[in-house]
């Protein structure tokens, strides 16, 4: 029933948004800007000193008046007297317009609506893009709240009438406690069905354990744990989409710095070991001879290290 009302209601404003005409918004403008230049509670005829109930002629003569004190000639050098004197024509028009002055008079009468419809406001102050993304991001993270919310009551109503039924089937009628432990079954909905041989299955059962005060949801493999309010999770601004994804938007950026560092630190500490340098031609020995001569030039140098040249072996005859 709430639901319909509120949905009746929504309907209602919508039609009344969409009935607001461009006359009518121009009138919106006018009376904010008359106000904000002439002073609060400032209207129509009151600027023009002047009934509500005045005739044409009485307005003709009034606007007459009106334009000449606010001339820009003879007001040189004032702030906004152009803005002024426009708006005092605009505002002559729409008295002297039979149609234009009927709807200024409704609203005169009524008042202006505060709220004037989304295509008034979007169309006057042309949000921005990052604010129309602040907008939505707070507009669906509340309603991912707001259902949060539901969910959570709608579970707490669950573990509450589950617990109640457990302790009625352990207890009886009376609901006094029994010293001991009591395992029951607790139908957790469903009206009873028939199966596949036409049997008939009483729903969803459960097996539970009441000792004393406490109710435990018993699990085919023998543990029990306890069920009480606590298992309903409640709502939480933590949960909701974008706040979970800041949370671990920083999280992986904290995350990934501690493992850049921690390679940085293993890196630093990780021990350096000495090679031997590769022989190349014409490094020096122990022995003074270079790896890369041959061994012809290595005994000549042998030999003038010796103290003279090497003699050639004469042969006896």
């Amino acid at each position: 029933m709430k639901l319909f009302v509120f949905v009746a209601f929504l309907a209602v404003l919508v039609t009344l948004v969409s009935a607001w005409s461009k006359e009518d918004h121009e009138i919106f403008d006018l009376v904010t800007a008359l106000e904000a230049s002439e002073g609060k509670g400032t209207t129509f005829y009151s600027w023009l000193d002047v009934p509500s109930t005045a005739t044409l002629v009485q307005i003709n003569k009034a606007y007459r008046k009106k334009s000449i004190q606010l001339h820009p000639d003879k007001n040189p050098g004032v702030k906004g007297i152009h803005e002024r004197f426009a708006r005092l024509g605009v505002i002559a028009t729409i008295l002297k317009n039979t149609e234009g002055r009927k709807r200024y008079d409704f609203f005169y009468k009524n008042g202006v609506p505060k709220w004037r419809g989304t295509g008034y406001y979007y169309a006057r102050f042309r949000p921005g893009l990052g604010t129309v993304l602040a907008f939505l991001t707070i507009l669906t993270s509340g309603l991912q709240y707001l259902v949060q919310t539901l969910n959570y009551k709608r579970d707490l109503r669950r573990v509450e009438q589950a617990i109640r039924d457990a302790r009625l089937a352990a207890w009886g009628p009376k609901m006094e406690p029994l010293q001991g432990k009591r395992k029951v079954k607790v139908n957790l909905g469903g009206g009873p069905r028939q199966d596949e041989d036409g049997n008939v299955i009483a729903g969803k059962m459960l097996d539970m354990v009441v000792e004393r005060d406490n109710v435990f949801i018993l699990d085919p493999s023998g543990d029990m744990h306890l069920l009480d309010t606590s298992s309903a999770t409640p709502a939480a601004i933590s949960r909701t989409w974008f706040i979970e994804l800041l949370i671990s938007s920083i999280r992986k950026f904290f995350y990934s710095n501690e493992n850049s560092q921690k390679e940085a630190d293993s890196q630093q500490s990780a021990p350096t070991v000495d090679r031997p340098d590769s022989p190349a031609s014409g490094t020096a020995t122990h022995s003074g001879v270079s790896e890369g001569e041959e061994p012809q030039q290595a005994s000549h140098a042998a030999a003038v290290k010796g103290g003279g040249r090497r003699r050639k072996a004469t042969r006896k005859r």
